[in-house]
């Protein structure tokens, strides 16, 4: 499995993009041959993932808007990117 560092800045490679389909009421994660269907809090972290903000920043962003405790958010945070590292729909640059 693929570790991601906090100094990381991840983003969507291209060929890639996060859509919201209005008809269906739902986010898309679109990819090349394929179509993952984020939930609202897979949602909120790829759309923090903007190729200028590292992991750490992202992690501290949904800390504060979400009144969370920051080391669940990283924990949670570093595994979806790590999956989606894995399965190629995300860079960790």
């Amino acid at each position: 499995m693929t570790e991601v560092a906090s100094e990381a800045v991840p983003k969507l490679p291209r060929g890639v993009r996060l859509r919201r389909d209005e008809v269906r009421n739902e986010w898309l994660l679109l990819a090349p041959e394929r179509v993952l269907k984020p939930d609202a809090i897979a949602v909120a972290v790829l759309e923090r993932c903007d190729g200028v903000r590292t992991v750490a920043a992202i992690v501290d962003d949904l800390a504060a808007a979400y009144a969370a405790p920051r080391e669940t958010i990283e924990t949670d945070v570093k595994a979806m990117l790590a999956d989606l590292a894995n399965k190629r729909v995300l860079d960790l640059g």
